[in-house]
């Protein structure tokens, strides 16, 4: 089962919150990050070791 690495970002970037999680798909990683949101929270990445597999907003401009 992998695990995933949730984080939480303030409208700066900086970690609001991070959670660890053991789900067996991406889709499962996405929804729990979904379910955990935290009122105030800017921005959702959801990563799979080092490969980012999900980011709500978007950011198309990431290098």
């Amino acid at each position: 089962m992998p695990s995933y690495d949730i984080r939480y970002l303030n409208e700066d970037g900086t970690v609001r919150a991070a959670v660890a999680a053991e789900c067996d798909t991406d889709l499962q990683a996405k929804v729990m990050a979904h379910a955990m949101l935290a009122a105030g929270t800017k921005r959702i990445e959801v990563w799979d070791g080092r490969t980012l597999v999900y980011e709500r907003p978007q950011n198309y401009y990431r290098l």
